[in-house]
């Protein structure tokens, strides 16, 4: 391919491709380097060009990937620039976030000593201890699909007591 045909390609597909590469990077002058790429890289292969049926098609689907990659690059980089160890005053709970959890978690606990001793202990083992199915099933010599079942019960009746005590202390 002729360096003036080449040209001809370049002022035809620029403005398209720039358009595709925008959508993507949201960036101007990013974009702008996401194009000039495409066009080195098609330059570079352009003795090439000529096997392809439809290049406008290849220039597009360049463009497309070549800022998806620079998607990646920059989420790459975004994620190593801020260390992990670093604490982000915007990650802690406000005082009125605080004392709603706290409130939460004592309804939730007022809520399951009120349930029956043997469901109320289940619902320890499993949501406050952590254990799995298989250690309580164990245990407590219960088959694990009844264990299931009650347990799911009882997150109903937890869920159920905690809207209807929600909903009470709304309308007070």
């Amino acid at each position: 391919m002729t360096r003036d045909a080449f040209n001809v390609i370049i002022h035809r597909l620029n403005r398209k491709l720039f358009a595709i590469a925008f959508r993507i990077v949201k960036n101007r002058q990013e974009a702008e380097d996401v194009v000039q790429e495409v066009f080195m890289k098609m330059w570079v292969m352009r003795k090439k060009l000529d096997d392809y049926n439809d290049i406008e098609a290849l220039a597009v689907t360049m463009t497309r990937n070549s800022s998806i990659d620079q998607m990646r690059k920059w989420k790459h980089i975004d994620s190593e620039k801020v260390p992990s160890d670093t604490s982000n005053s915007d990650h802690l709970p406000s005082p009125h976030e605080r004392l709603v959890s706290s409130e939460t978690a004592a309804i939730v606990a007022m809520i399951i000593d009120e349930l029956p001793s043997a469901t109320r202990d289940l619902v320890q083992m499993r949501e406050i201890n952590g254990l799995s199915y298989d250690e309580i099933s164990k245990q407590k010599g219960m088959n694990i699909n009844s264990l299931r079942v009650v347990l799911s019960r009882a997150r109903k009746m937890i869920k159920e007591k905690y809207l209807d005590y929600t909903n009470e202390k709304g309308r007070a």
